[in-house]
């Protein structure tokens, strides 16, 4: 054969490889085993699976699902995606794997370790009603319609037949699912869903027992191309954001120093936050632990945390600390490490007040004189929900007054967090607070963590609670799954990174903190993988979660929030500026396919943008920088994607 016909062929045959790779979905596995839809050239098609175990009434349904399971596992095999996860005794695999343009394949597997009472198990299919409105479902291959008295009806139920598939079908989405055996099907309408459930075993299960099932799920619908237009209003400047920051609370003596260093020398960190180990600072009521620490005698990981917080202080970086486990004469009852009884943590024992007021002013003096660090935030982490402390919000507003006076009389600067709560939800804890004059002498910063709570109503009573104590507004804690360490697999997914910079992005444009503080910067949630961390052994190498972190925290210092509408589908923006210096900076997040955007009210002094992208393939990579002309910049914004226009 010719030479000219053989690379031919061979550029043919690139061709299609790479148009097939084009041409297979991108189903989204969550690390509980649920699909959240397949993406199609960006855009994602929405929809969930789950496992659905009815016990004895339709009303006791356990299902898997968000910080429902566990120990669940997540793993990635090229297309493969598994998840291994248990409810009860059901052991329960689900593999994902796309299988065309618009389709992959769920296959589940459960393993019964016990015999069991049930009603029955099902695979579940739950889609948005808005996007299935005035719409209908046909039936493939509907053989009986008789019900399955075994199984009871409930409540909202739509409709119930033997079928081997079936079509949901909206004015602008089809949902195909399709299964090997007829078998029940049950509609379902709740909660502004359209839900079906697909019977994978009826009536008890025994010890043993196994289920193999197989779903072939095909999606349809229009990709969302349509030219989106922003505009900037620079008339009324808000707060100043000064970057990202991190959490550094040590717990892996193996993996957190490699990460820590990395991460100091890669990224602006604008603030930190450290832990103080106040249980093994001073374990005994009676002993001091400054004379203790004089002689010799600091424990080790107290030893730890306060040379973290000395590194960070040198560095210039602004440092918060926060108490965990307390010491138990400090508490009432035995100290909890696991919640008893559904109930977090332990309530301070309001009979020692004056000796933990010591206790942590000690802890904080000793790390001003011994190590250079003046301490600017104190909290209890978490103690709304007693993660360890726990507190009301009436005792949080006694502390706030009476540690805060506690630590001015002894010459600290050290001011207390409003909140510091578990996550947004919380926003009740700090009414109390609010509403007492006094304690807000001693308010330094208010705070939340961004663990659960992100509707646009929640997150704009944090903004809200800033602007009425007049002081700045801190994320303490960073991410968007609180048990993301229990599967580290999905730290490396396209769908973890762009959810959490998405949700960094509407923080931003809600709220306007003053930083948002990652957590963690160290092994554990690490924006790193390989270096034997999760057992990767391979050389240490920065994710896509790190290279959003990395162009987010890019930012200059100093911007304030401005004003930034946006009128596209599944589109985060947030803009920044110093109007004076004409220096801005624009943030956006896609979570869709590729469009044009035109950004409009830029000053006219401003002539041209750098551009910055990160997504699936690129970290931070720069392109070519767009031109503007008389306020108004028109550029491409790649699908699913995180992309910053600033200033040079």
């Amino acid at each position: 054969m010719k030479k000219k016909t053989l690379f031919t062929l061979f550029i043919i045959a690139l061709i299609l490889s790479g148009f097939n790779n084009y041409l297979i979905a991108q189903p989204e596995l969550q690390a509980w085993g649920n699909m959240s839809g397949i993406r199609i050239d960006g855009q994602l098609m929405k929809f969930e699976t789950s496992i659905s175990v009815v016990k004895d009434v339709w009303e006791n349904v356990a299902e898997t699902g968000k910080e429902k399971q566990s120990r669940p596992i997540f793993k990635r095999d090229g297309q493969l995606q598994t998840v291994t996860t248990r409810i009860d005794s059901l052991f329960i695999n689900t593999i994902v794997e796309a299988s065309a343009v618009n389709a992959a394949t769920q296959k589940v597997k459960i393993e019964s370790r016990a015999d069991t009472s049930l009603i029955g198990i099902f695979f579940c299919i739950k889609v948005p009603s808005e996007d299935y409105q005035n719409g209908h479902i046909q039936l493939i291959d509907p053989s009986d319609v008789s019900f399955d008295q075994s199984i009871p009806s409930f409540q909202n139920e739509i409709l119930r037949m033997n079928a081997k598939g079936f079509n949901l079908i909206g004015k602008n989405r089809k949902l195909n699912v399709t299964y090997d055996e007829s078998t029940y099907i049950i509609v379902k309408n709740e909660n502004n869903h359209i839900k079906v459930f697909i019977e994978m075993s009826s009536g008890s299960i025994t010890a043993d027992q196994v289920i193999e099932r197989s779903y072939s799920i095909k999606v349809d619908g229009p990709i969302e191309r349509s030219p989106v237009t922003m505009k900037l209003d620079i008339s009324d400047p808000g707060r100043t954001f000064d970057g990202i920051g991190g959490n550094f609370r040590l717990q892996n003596p193996k993996g957190d120093p490699q990460v820590i260093d990395y991460c100091l020398k890669n990224l602006r960190v604008a603030w930190s936050r450290v832990e103080m180990p106040w249980g093994l600072w001073q374990p005994s009521e009676d002993v001091s632990p400054i004379e203790e620490a004089k002689k010799g005698n600091l424990n080790p990981r107290v030893k730890s945390a306060m040379e973290m917080a000395q590194r960070l202080s040198k560095m210039g970086i602004p440092v918060i600390l926060s108490a965990w486990f307390p010491p138990a004469w400090a508490v009432e009852g035995k100290v909890n490490f696991r919640p008893q009884g559904g109930v977090w943590g332990n309530a301070l024992n309001q009979d020692k007040k004056e000796q933990i007021y010591a206790s942590i002013a000690n802890y904080i003096l000793y790390l001003k004189q011994n190590y250079g660090v003046e301490i600017v935030y104190f909290s209890f982490n978490e103690s709304d929900l007693g993660i360890n402390v726990r507190q009301t919000d009436l005792e949080h507003t006694i502390l706030i007054k009476e540690l805060g006076a506690y630590f001015k009389s002894k010459g600290l600067k050290t001011t207390l967090l409003l909140g510091d709560t578990a996550d947004a939800n919380g926003y009740p804890f700090v009414d109390n607070a609010m509403a007492d004059t006094e304690a807000k002498n001693y308010m330094g910063a208010v705070s939340f963590h961004s663990w659960r709570g992100w509707e646009y109503e929640t997150l704009d009573k944090w903004a809200e609670a800033a602007n009425k104590m007049s002081i700045p507004l801190i994320v303490g804690e960073g991410s968007i799954d609180a048990a993301a360490w229990r599967y580290p697999g999905i730290f490396e997914e396209q769908t973890y990174a762009l959810e959490e910079i998405n949700l960094y992005v509407r923080i931003l444009s809600i709220c306007q903190p003053q930083t948002i503080l990652q957590w963690q910067l160290t092994s554990d949630y690490s924006p790193l993988v390989g270096g034997g961390l999760f057992g990767n052994d391979e050389p240490l190498r920065p994710t896509q979660r790190f290279w959003n972190l990395k162009q987010l925290g890019s930012t200059k210092k100093g911007l304030k929030f401005l004003s930034l509408t946006n009128d596209g589908q599944d589109i985060s923006c947030a803009a920044l500026g110093d109007v004076k210096k004409n220096d801005f900076a624009f943030h956006i997040v896609n979570s869709g396919p590729t469009r044009e955007v035109t950004i409009t009210g830029i000053p006219s002094k401003v002539k041209k943008l750098e551009v910055f992208v990160t997504d699936i393939n690129r970290g931070m990579e720069k392109l070519e920088s767009v031109k503007v002309h008389e306020g108004k910049v028109v550029f491409t914004l790649d699908k699913v994607s995180f992309t910053s226009l600033v200033t040079k």
